[in-house]
């Protein structure tokens, strides 16, 4: 079972991610960047499972494997800060005044627009993972 890792911007600006799935360990990282927040979970990670070895506890099988990160709309666009806010926008359809509002996190964003957005990014990323260049 891998770890579902959760990637959310602070009210402050910073980020935190954290595990949702796992009863046996509960993690948490935090940092200025998303990638901050990332290294800080996997640290956690690591610390737990060397604590674990050292106590002679089994490890829990979710920190043998690499965690599924989602991003909230935030996070996402800072980690993956070359994708232009504006042109994702005018490509799912979605006016772009209201998905920069959606980036800053000044408006709440319902789960039909959320999922709307990751399935047309996906979309995307299936169209690039077929592009050929000449």
């Amino acid at each position: 079972m891998r770890l579902n890792v959760t990637i959310e911007k602070q009210k402050d600006g910073t980020y935190i991610a954290y595990n949702t799935n796992d009863d046996e360990v509960v993690l948490v990282g935090n940092g200025s960047t998303v990638n901050g927040a990332k290294d800080d979970f996997f640290n956690s990670m690591h610390e737990t499972v060397d604590a674990c070895k050292e106590n002679g506890i089994p490890i829990p099988c979710s920190l043998n494997e690499e965690p599924v990160f989602k991003f909230d709309i935030a996070s996402l666009f800072e980690y993956y800060n070359m994708i232009n806010v504006s042109a994702l926008a005018r490509y799912l359809g979605i006016n772009e005044t209201l998905m920069r509002q959606y980036k800053k996190g000044d408006t709440y964003i319902s789960e039909n627009q959320l999922k709307r957005i990751e399935d047309g990014i996906h979309v995307l990323g299936e169209e690039l993972s077929r592009l050929k260049l000449v």
